[in-house]
């Protein structure tokens, strides 16, 4: 299973990857559509199937990010591992401290400036994401 760690790993934030540029492009942006008495439903509905793909996505790229870290396979070289590390801290990071709470302020109620705030933070953690891909295709590659 060592071997086959850095493909595991890039399937798994080319996934992630994929799915943060689907959410920044498509879903964030149609927030401000939704009629204001139908938001907080069409948000906590949101939040609730999201977190389906998000949390299994975050775990798997947490274990394999981890193992990379502790025991890398042999010839695998420091500079991707540690890239791949920091950008996925850099995602869980504006996750935590960015993306839920403006998804808490959110869920009571939309709020144009909320939303603005959440798409500049959605950049930020599209822009991590896309880096972990290079990273970890750099792993992969060599």
């Amino acid at each position: 299973m060592t071997e086959a760690l850095p493909l595991v790993h890039l399937a798994l934030v080319a996934a992630y990857g994929g799915l943060q540029w689907t959410v920044r492009v498509l879903v964030y942006p149609q927030f401000a559509t939704v009629p204001a008495d139908a938001f907080p439903e069409v948000h906590v509905r949101h939040s609730r199937l999201i977190s389906r793909l998000v949390g299994p996505l975050f775990a798997g790229q947490a274990v394999t990010t981890g193992w990379l870290l502790i025991a890398p396979p042999s010839g695998t070289t420091w500079p991707p591992v540690a890239l791949t590390a920091g950008a996925l801290a850099g995602v869980l990071l504006l996750t935590a401290l960015g993306a839920v709470p403006l998804h808490r302020q959110l869920g009571r109620g939309f709020s144009a400036d909320v939303h603005r705030r959440l798409l500049r933070v959605d950049t930020a953690r599209t822009a991590a994401a896309t880096g972990n891909v290079l990273a970890a295709g750099w792993l992969v590659l060599g």
